[in-house]
């Protein structure tokens, strides 16, 4: 029941997902200007928007309960008992947990990481106190469980709004003012392209998942599935942390300052196009030592299932998690790089064509290799998203060589 109740509510919060990336590299190119009034309207008009998605996506769970659930569980189905106090416990969540999220990508905007690693850390650590005193200690079960979620969100969002007024990120005035509509395009515009995109991801993914449970009716394919993803977890985490930081390196870096007492210039699309290079360098060396490391650790990841049939499924799966590791270096850089600059909807195309010609890859490859075949559209899809990641560095993304020239001669 409660693990129901949390993908749904997963799944109605994910329609947020795009503020925190939009914010993160709004308040990185303010901050950059040294613009302290435009870093505060950033992240004021990305609390603003976030306070009546929040509303709408609270008053959705918490009068609609019974319906949300009838897309995950059957009408009668026991887990229900529990996963309907679960879900309107966690429907008073959509506020806080998007302010934390919103407060964490303004602090990494502004260079500051420390901030919310520590309030990260508090809020972990309350929810990892809170959970077995109201599940086993006050009796409450599932509905302690949520509490306890919810206890921890409250306290997190609370500390990411005392830290921004008083690091003077934002101010009172601003977040009762409704901010003009020229200044919340670029929030609003970039919000509806990442949407096209999540929504991409989400359907890439739910293809898959179909397409795995389908393979055969023992679980075996379903298991061995999941083991794969394992292994992939285990550099993918450290690959995206990666996309994370270019975007708000990328777009501080593209602009240019100049050193009040010196006159030194810095920063630039030259420079910001260095930082990039050096960035993808990583990526490829980091991807392809992840990859290596992967490969050695696939016969102690598959102790975890004693069924022989599962560990055999999964070895093929496993090796090519591990080999895609070596450019998704390449493809989850790049892709923050695009959201640094600013080019969302390419982004967005780019993960469109590439869902598109996986759904495609799994109608065949699943019926001639099974299992293995799946992991072969996944290929498809990183490749594809590789591609689009090489055209926008090279062809027509603001820090393309031509793009540059173009820029430096209007300068001049």
């Amino acid at each position: 029941g409660q693990a129901a109740a949390n993908q749904i509510f997963s799944s109605a919060f994910w329609l947020t997902s795009f503020l925190p990336s939009i914010t993160a590299t709004l308040v990185a190119k303010e901050k950059a200007k040294g613009d302290e009034e435009g870093v505060q309207d950033a992240i004021s008009q990305a609390l603003i928007v976030g306070f009546f998605i929040a509303v709408v996506g609270s008053a959705v769970v918490l009068t609609r309960p019974d319906s949300l659930l009838s897309g995950v569980l059957k009408e009668g189905a026991p887990a229900r008992e529990f996963a309907r106090p679960y879900l309107l416990i966690r429907g008073f969540a959509f506020l806080p947990s998007l302010f934390s999220l919103i407060g964490f990508s303004a602090f990494r905007g502004v260079m500051d990481t420390v901030t919310p690693l520590k309030i990260s850390l508090f809020a972990n650590l309350m929810n990892a106190v809170l959970d077995p005193f109201l599940i086993f200690n006050a009796g409450m079960g599932v509905t302690g469980a949520a509490l306890a979620t919810l206890g921890a969100e409250v306290s997190s969002a609370v500390l990411f709004m005392i830290f921004l007024f008083k690091k003077n990120l934002i101010v009172a005035k601003k977040l009762f003012r409704m901010p003009k509509l020229e200044k919340l395009l670029p929030l609003l515009q970039g919000g509806a392209a990442l949407q096209l995109r999540n929504f991409a991801l989400n359907l890439t993914f739910l293809a898959v998942t179909r397409v795995t449970q389908s393979i055969d009716d023992t679980g075996v394919a379903a298991a061995a599935h999941a083991m794969a993803i394992q292994t992939f977890q285990i550099g993918g985490i450290v690959l995206l942390a990666l996309s994370t930081v270019a975007q708000f390196v990328v777009p501080g870096e593209m602009v240019e300052k100049v050193d009040e007492v010196t006159g030194e210039k810095t920063g630039g699309l030259l420079a910001a196009k260095a930082v990039v290079n050096r960035l993808m360098t990583w990526g490829l060396l980091l991807g392809s030592a992840l990859g290596l490391l992967q490969v050695a650790l696939i016969p102690t990841l598959q102790k975890a299932s004693p069924v022989m049939e599962v560990r055999q499924a999964a070895r093929n799966p496993a090796l090519l998690a591990s080999l895609y590791q070596a450019f998704n270096g390449l493809v989850f850089i790049g892709e923050g790089v695009m959201v640094g600059t600013g080019s969302f909807m390419q982004l967005s195309l780019s993960t469109v064509i590439a869902t598109f010609g996986t759904i495609m890859a799994l109608k065949k490859l699943p019926s001639m290799y099974g299992l293995t075949g799946v992991w072969m559209s996944f290929g498809v899809f990183n490749i594809l998203r590789l591609i689009g990641v090489y055209i926008h560095q090279n062809v027509n993304g603001p820090l393309a060589k031509s793009k540059i020239e173009e820029a430096m001669k209007a300068q001049n």
